[in-house]
């Protein structure tokens, strides 16, 4: 637990001054942190075959450090061999210090271990928050690739409460996610 404190120390100590200063907010209220990290898992393929879920599920709760819940479809589609309140995916919501754990464990672990690693994209969805896609389960040090059935990819949301994509960004970039193409401003 004492590399959990390192982020949110950092947060508090380099982070927060620097964005206070350079958005010239006049109370520490107005500083945009992180909320919450949302890992996303969609898994078509589980509507043939229900092992999958519970291997995602004890995949992401491997990775997370937080028991993963699986999501069910709202809706029959007769097209996808889908009915209602079938699971079709995998999700876990961090928040506080396992948020912070997962946040450095992706930037320093998982992140230089994709292949032919340039950056990530830097495009936000308008009101601060990012959503980044991963193409393989495997960039995880948790998961054991001779045990590995399918690869599978996941989306990691993470969810500030900055009020612009511009904060947002230079929040995220602080706490040291590797854009590819720093904005310049």
């Amino acid at each position: 637990m004492a590399n959990t404190a390192s982020l949110k120390q950092e947060y508090n100590e380099r982070i927060a001054p620097a964005l206070k200063s350079k958005f010239q907010y006049t109370s520490t209220m107005q500083i945009p942190c992180l909320k919450k990290i949302v890992i996303n898992q969609g898994l078509g393929d589980a509507t043939g075959d229900k092992k999958i879920i519970e291997v995602a599920i004890n995949e992401i709760s491997a990775i997370t450090g937080q028991k993963a819940v699986a999501t069910v479809s709202r809706k029959d589609i007769a097209n996808f061999k889908l009915r209602k309140k079938m699971p079709i995916g995998v999700m876990v919501t961090l928040r506080r210090d396992r948020m912070y754990e997962f946040l450095e464990k992706l930037i320093r672990v998982a992140l230089p271990r994709v292949r032919d690693f340039r950056g990530i994209e830097s495009k936000l969805d308008g009101r601060g928050n990012y959503t980044l896609g991963i193409q393989e389960q495997i960039i995880f040090p948790e998961i054991n690739i001779d045990s590995v059935t399918k690869v599978a990819g996941m989306n990691i949301t993470f969810v500030t409460s900055a009020k612009t994509d511009e904060e947002g960004y230079e929040l995220l970039k602080e706490f040291g996610l590797p854009f590819k193409n720093a904005k310049k401003n």
